[in-house]
């Protein structure tokens, strides 16, 4: 038990996080005696590409479900209100839409639900946010940010990919706009799994770190003359062999309709196939 208690679990920039704190509490005395305690939920499930119901299942969360998304919501808020857009890197961008994406997928009855157990008068207020002329217009095509529409495929691209990785066919393919792959076949729950047999066969798994989400492994090649982008996405693999692709088309089109990007799964498989 006395060596248990000298375990702890990591602390990234430890050193720094607390050093500055300290000074902080110093200047500010009403701070307290009370020691910070930095929280790396978000970071974590970002950094696995976990959705919320991965986590709840992980962590067995089921009875915390509206403070996990109460706590991820303040984390997307700090993200998208306190740091300055000069010093957002793409990193943070993605986590930023990552967040956002996650809070508006999962059930807002939690959050209201949490908002009830600690008010019971508690009421959703309805803001209507006043924008300038053409500002609904500019929003509904999104495809005119380029920076912001990429984030959002690979988002999306990643949510497919967790789907392969768990083994939950199904869901991989909720993520697709249309199931017909370059040859007009339709994507099956089986026809996906014997392609994971197939990388199966020479690889372990797929990564899914910050690594294999790292934007030299997404290639984008837009054409003026179509109304469709091709994004080839490189199955990041233990070894870095980094030797299959999962290539999509973007219907620019539908896009801007449904207001996110709609893919298509044209070909999962070998680099040395596809030439």
């Amino acid at each position: 038990m006395e060596e248990l208690e000298k375990l702890e679990f990591p602390k990234p920039n430890r050193e720094f996080i607390y050093s500055t704190f300290n000074a902080f509490a110093d200047k500010h005395p009403w701070v307290g005696q009370k020691n910070i305690r930095p929280k790396s939920i978000a970071r974590e499930m970002f950094e696995s590409f976990r959705s919320f119901s991965d986590y709840i299942r992980d962590y067995e969360l089921q009875r915390a479900e509206g403070l996990l998304l109460r706590h991820l919501n303040s984390v997307y808020k700090v993200l998208a209100q306190t740091v300055p857009d000069a010093f957002k890197n793409d990193a943070i961008r993605e986590m930023e839409l990552y967040l956002t994406t996650m809070i508006r997928q999962v059930d807002s009855s939690l959050l209201d639900e949490w908002e009830k157990m600690r008010d019971p008068n508690y009421q959703r207020e309805e803001v209507k946010e006043v924008r300038p002329p053409g500002a609904e217009e500019a929003a509904a095509d999104l495809t005119r940010d380029k920076r912001a529409f990429t984030a959002m495929i690979r988002n999306r691209i990643f949510s497919f990919l967790r789907g392969l990785i768990n083994a939950e066919l199904e869901q991989a393919l909720g993520n697709l706009g249309s199931v017909r792959d370059a040859e007009g076949q339709t994507w099956t729950a089986e026809k996906l799994e014997q392609s994971l047999k197939n990388y199966y066969v020479e690889h372990a798994y797929i990564c899914l770190d910050p690594n294999a989400r790292n934007l030299r492994h997404t290639h984008v090649l837009e054409s003026r003359e179509s109304s469709s982008w091709r994004v080839e996405q490189v199955l990041v693999d233990p070894d870095e062999h980094n030797d299959w692709v999962a290539e999509f088309e973007v219907d620019l089109d539908e896009s801007r309709k449904q207001g996110a990007p709609v893919l298509a799964l044209r070909r999962l498989g070998s680099l040395s196939l596809g030439e």
